[in-house]
């Protein structure tokens, strides 16, 4: 007897999980680099504005996993973007200043946030052209 393909949905549910896990690890990074900001106006500052922006994308993704529809998927998955640039600003200035007693630990951070920054750009990208491609926008 002929079994179903599902590699392709348990590989997507699969992607999203690992999404999930690594803005949830993401965000987590974010508050322990925040805690250790040195205790200045500036550092208070900039912990609380990072602190914002990089834990945002975690619970903006998983609005934008129960998207209405494409449209709200699509703007919930810019917000989700928008944050993470934000953060990756914040993080160089961080560096930059520095507001922590070892930037160099912030390399990982920068270095994720990167890689979501790209990721939620593809995922956009590709429902956007799914659209075009059905004749949606």
């Amino acid at each position: 007897m002929d079994r179903p393909d599902t590699s392709k949905v348990n590989l997507n549910a699969a992607r999203k999980f690992d999404l999930e896990d690594r803005l949830l690890e993401f965000s987590v990074g974010i508050i322990r680099m925040s805690e250790s900001i040195l205790k200045t106006d500036a550092g208070r500052h900039v912990a609380q504005q990072v602190m914002r922006s990089g834990t945002s994308p975690y619970a903006m993704h998983a609005e934008a996993s129960e998207a209405e529809s494409k449209e709200d998927f699509i703007y919930k998955m810019k917000i989700c973007l928008k944050e993470l640039r934000e953060t990756q600003r914040w993080l160089q200035l961080i560096s930059r200043v520095p507001l922590v007693k070892q930037p160099n630990l912030l390399d990982t951070l920068i270095q994720e946030v990167d890689e979501r920054i790209r990721i939620f750009c593809q995922s956009i990208i590709t429902v956007l052209s799914r659209q075009i491609q059905k004749g949606g926008v």
